[in-house]
């Protein structure tokens, strides 16, 4: 059995709310001969939680045979100085803790973005274990926070991420990019297109039931929901429009709109929710992933709205929660500009704009009216073009084939 490490600063447990992507690839990679183990900060990004206890600085589990090594870092709120101080020093546990010890030996080291410098770390644990090094790019740093207005395209900053960027891009054996034209962004910085594997987010059906939707438990109302982040990235303040023009719309029936999740963002958002009059709509805490399951069963269609920023969508989307609707078998309304778009592809809901919230409001108007065999319709469509195209156990044997490749090559 061959050994790799997946260095993901956010990585988490079944047990957490959030995506659990190294989870699923490390549990099903065992078929393909690999053992995978996830290092991770032992602060959660969303809730702030804090894994470990005053006196411990690491700590190895396991979870369904997943060994998870979580690193000490400080705890922090936000996007301001005491995220990147958190950033900082996971990369510099993962460079200089013995903890790693605890690990079987790699025979490649995978580090995961958000940040450079995990990568960067990465690297110089693959230098020192004389391994090949696979760098997986799952936000395009620092172009994501260019275009969301963090970072200016000629500050100090940015010039020094850049230099970052292209030095992991170069030594990096392999390149896994989860956003399906990414590619056009990193050939141009001089990077064989051959290096370049795309493996995007998925759903892991064998721990997600399909419930039919004429099942559903609640059939006094219209229920949507939202299932995720509450952060800038989000576009979550477009939903909340869009429900206050829906209101309008409909009198003689009831939709009700349950918000489920974390992040910096949802006490803004509370308060938008109130200024709007909206009291169909209903905020709730996080869930674990195991618990997204039970939970979607109880929707009859989901929302997800991405930003209007072109420069950024061109290179495509991937999130978590995307594939966990897809798989939850209901219709999605989807506000999107990006190049990609699962939803459509699959035709599993209804594509609006990501600029009017009157395309949402209309939308939402619509499905509430749809009959039962509409609504399933739509809802297994996108269960089954998860099961072709985004089941992580299909997922991780393409995993394990870039694996593979670079171990040989290095022999």
């Amino acid at each position: 059995m061959k050994s790799a490490w997946i260095l993901n600063h956010y990585a988490q447990e079944p047990g957490a709310a959030g995506g659990t992507r190294h989870y699923s690839l490390a549990k099903h990679l065992r078929a393909s001969g690999w053992n995978a183990s996830i290092v991770a900060a032992s602060v959660d990004h969303q809730s702030g939680r804090q894994r470990l206890a005053n006196d411990e600085f690491s700590r190895l589990e396991y979870h369904d045979s997943v060994p998870f090594l979580w690193l000490k870092t400080s705890p922090y709120s936000g996007n301001g100085g005491g995220r990147m101080r958190n950033m900082l020093e996971f990369a510099a546990r993962l460079v200089f803790s013995r903890a790693l010890k605890k690990l079987p030996k790699p025979d490649v080291i995978v580090g995961s973005s958000v940040h450079l410098f995990t990568g960067l770390a990465g690297l110089v644990l693959a230098w020192r274990y004389k391994v090949p090094f696979v760098f997986e790019v799952r936000d395009l740093w620092p172009q994501t926070l260019i275009d969301m207005g963090r970072l200016k395209e000629r500050s100090l900053v940015t010039r020094i991420l850049r230099v970052l960027e292209l030095f992991i891009y170069r030594r990096s054996q392999r390149i896994v990019v989860l956003l399906p034209a990414a590619w056009q962004y990193i050939v141009p910085l001089g990077i064989p297109k051959s290096r370049i594997e795309w493996i995007p987010n998925g759903a892991d059906l064998s721990s997600f039931p399909y419930y039919p939707i004429s099942e559903r438990l609640n059939r006094s109302c219209f229920t949507l929901m939202y299932l995720g982040a509450h952060g800038q990235a989000n576009g979550l303040v477009h939903i909340l429009e869009a429900m206050k023009i829906a209101n309008e719309k409909v009198t003689d029936s009831k939709i009700l709109l349950r918000m489920v999740g974390d992040g910096p963002l949802k006490s803004d958002l509370i308060r938008h929710a109130r200024a709007l009059g909206l009291d169909n709509v209903f905020f709730e805490e996080s869930v674990t992933k195991t618990q997204v399951p039970e939970l979607a069963r109880e929707a009859d269609a989901f929302l997800i709205s991405v930003l209007d920023l072109p420069n950024l969508y061109r290179f495509g989307i991937s999130m978590n929660k995307l594939f966990d609707y897809l798989a939850a078998g209901r219709p999605t309304i989807i506000a999107s500009g990006a190049v990609n778009n699962p939803i459509a592809d699959a035709g599993a809901g209804i594509t609006v704009s990501p600029v009017y919230p009157e395309e949402m409001a209309d939308a939402i108007v619509k499905l509430a009216s749809a009959e039962n065999c509409e609504l399933e319709a739509m809802g297994l469509a996108g269960r089954r073009y998860v099961e072709a195209n985004h089941e992580y156990a299909k997922l991780a044997n393409r995993f394990a084939d870039v694996l593979n490749d670079v171990v040989n090559e290095a022999r």
